[in-house]
């Protein structure tokens, strides 16, 4: 199969071609520190051609997620440490997603701040999930031409943090709805400066973060992620196909590890074909997600559309995902009323298959 032959990727050479895609699972503990549960949850998951650890934020006092890890304070490297020692440890290679949420954050999250954003604009799809239980997003307040160079600064310093975790690379995420994609898209962003208005400028601050990154790790072990299609946190764009074109070119560029693409929309009111225009204008590692099977996934390959593809619910409930898919066997069944829980239950109790037969494996 496609899906198991190797495949270089920027300065690695991945086992196969089953990546883990980041999902935020809000198992960390106080202060934001990546916990021991979650050294366990990602060793288990080793397996997969590389794992690429969840949503991470890259600056303090930007938490969208209550219990999401944070890769700024020298414990939350301390932290990731034993998480990268674990992974390794069983062969695997795992990157770290660096994220700042934008105006998904929220004051009860950070202190009473405001979230910051390229526009006053806020999500009205969704709530947020806090301490205090499921609440509406607020208005954000607009980023000052300023404030921007810090935020480059601070994905910066994540980068190096990450390095000094022990990670083989960062992903910069870009995608669903955070700063970077909220930057990208014209629905969120109506500035009149330097940062908004034609692609090329509301691409401005995105950019400015690779070259940042690429200056701590080198083009072969940075990716990036996108999300043209996906309204997630009320995202939309005018022309997501011209965003996306223009994307691929211009990430020619950097010589990335992979390109990370969300191909569809979690609710499906938008629709269009971003990876044929992606493939047909990126010359590097594509990445494809959202949706797939193991069949789709091998054909995707086979035919020249990918070169990989990244699993989401299938590595949360299957631990051994790229064994299952070895033999055969079935996938165990999700249960999302754990997804964002806080305790193993749903996180490190799925059961493995050994043997062909299922067996309790909780190492």
């Amino acid at each position: 199969m496609k899906l198991f032959e190797p495949l270089k990727l920027g300065a690695i050479t991945l086992q196969n071609r089953i990546l883990m895609a980041p999902l935020t699972r809000c198992r960390a503990a106080e202060n934001h520190i990546p916990s021991d549960l979650m050294a366990t949850h990602y060793a288990q998951r080793a397996s997969a051609g590389l794992i690429i650890a969840e949503a991470t934020m890259a600056i303090e006092g930007n938490s969208a997620f209550w219990k999401e890890p944070g890769i700024y304070s020298d414990e939350q490297v301390a932290g990731w440490k034993k998480v990268t020692d674990a992974v390794h440890e069983k062969g695997g290679l795992i990157f770290l997603q660096i994220w700042h949420g934008g105006r998904a954050c929220h004051p009860l999250l950070n202190d009473g701040a405001q979230p910051v954003a390229p526009s006053e604009i806020a999500i009205t799809s969704s709530e947020v999930r806090t301490q205090e239980g499921m609440k509406p997003y607020v208005i954000p307040r607009e980023l000052t031409l300023n404030e921007l160079p810090s935020i480059v600064d601070g994905f910066k310093k994540a980068a190096e943090n990450a390095k000094l975790a022990g990670f083989d690379g960062v992903e910069v995420h870009a995608a669903n709805g955070y700063l970077l994609d909220e930057f990208l898209r014209d629905g969120s962003n109506k500035r009149t400066d330097e940062y908004g208005g034609s692609i090329e400028n509301r691409a401005r601050l995105m950019l400015e973060v690779l070259q940042a990154v690429y200056d701590v790790w080198g083009s072969n072990r940075v990716g990036v992620r996108i999300s043209p299609l996906n309204s997630f946190n009320s995202m939309i764009d005018s022309d997501p196909i011209a965003l996306s074109t223009w994307l691929a070119k211009r990430l020619n560029d950097f010589n990335l590890a992979y390109l990370h693409v969300i191909r569809a929309d979690f609710y499906q009111q938008q629709t269009g074909d971003v990876l044929t225009s992606i493939r047909e204008n990126y010359q590097g590692v594509l990445i494809g997600n959202m949706g797939y099977d193991a069949k789709e996934a091998e054909e995707a390959i086979a035919t020249g559309k990918l070169d990989a593809v990244s699993f989401g619910v299938s590595f949360i409930t299957n631990p051994d995902f790229p064994e299952r898919i070895k033999v055969g066997a079935s996938l165990n069944q999700p249960n999302p009323e754990t997804f964002y829980s806080f305790d193993e239950k749903g996180y490190t109790d799925y059961p493995f298959v050994e043997d062909g037969n299922l067996n309790q494996h909780k190492k």
